[in-house]
């Protein structure tokens, strides 16, 4: 992986990682596009690289919303409550599921399926109550569609978003909440996958990852800023067009023989 490579990535998971149209889809693109799937070393560093650059992306909403932060301790065990089942579900089944569930064909299919919900979640929940913020309840329940998006391809962001707009949070209330709700739930995950893979660092490449992580934290607080104004105006159909189209090339690319399974099994 050279820099170029590494700030394309890095930008790409900036704009997707709080976007609902699935990180782990664009990556998966970008990598073999990239052709940093070529050999054992180069996916071992690309697999370690784009867990990363997570920080990045967190540290973006840490400064965005360094306020929610410091008003009240409410927000700290609303978001302790909607991270347990992820982290609980995560613990005992994450191994399952990088064997089982992490395929190209399941991040497709579910690209699919959530942009369907995407085209008319703004039919079935479109609350205006500006004033609404997640009670214990509620935040347990986005932490339950948060355990959804442990399968690849359906998006963490997009799936606590329609918790929360299930829940009659607004547009804007439900996708803040998610934002910060990637706090600890991101944070959690990409530690554990770093110790996991952290072997594979080395001098040579420690700046891949500072560069990385650099960018894709400028880039999230562009993507968040602008993802807000976005759906506060135009809803979520938009996205759910786009995340179609993408599952349907996907599927179009496995079989005209593309192998994107590799390197990221």
């Amino acid at each position: 992986m050279n820099y170029l490579e590494a700030i394309i990535l890095a930008i790409i998971q900036g704009i997707t990682e709080f976007l609902p149209i699935s990180s782990t889809g664009h990556m998966i693109i970008a990598e073999y596009f990239l052709g940093l799937q070529k050999s054992n070393a180069l996916s071992e560093f690309s697999r370690l690289f784009a867990v990363s650059i997570h920080f990045g992306t967190v540290l973006a909403v840490v400064i965005i919303y360094w306020k929610r932060f410091f008003t009240s301790i409410d927000i700290y065990f609303k978001l302790f409550i909607a991270f347990i089942p992820a982290a609980v579900l995560g613990f005992l089944l994450s191994d399952t599921i990088d064997k089982v569930l992490t395929n190209v064909i399941v991040v497709a299919i579910a690209l699919i399926l959530g942009g369907i919900i995407l085209l008319f979640v703004d039919k079935w929940w479109n609350y205006k109550d500006e004033e609404k913020e997640p009670s214990y309840l509620s935040s347990l329940i986005i932490g339950l569609f948060q355990v959804i998006a442990m399968i690849p391809g359906v998006s963490r962001s997009g799936a606590t978003i329609v918790g929360g707009m299930f829940q009659k949070l607004t547009r804007k209330k439900a996708a803040e909440f998610s934002f910060l709700l990637a706090v600890p739930t991101v944070l959690a995950a990409s530690g554990y996958k770093m110790l996991k893979e952290y072997k594979s660092i080395n001098s040579e490449n420690i700046n891949l990852l500072v560069i990385g992580n650099i960018v894709a934290f400028i880039i999230a607080i562009i993507a968040i800023k602008t993802f807000i104004g976005i759906i506060q105006k135009y809803g979520f159909k938009a996205f759910g067009y786009y995340r179609i189209i993408l599952g349907s090339i996907l599927l179009i690319l496995l079989a005209l023989g593309y192998n994107l399974n590799v390197g990221i099994d």
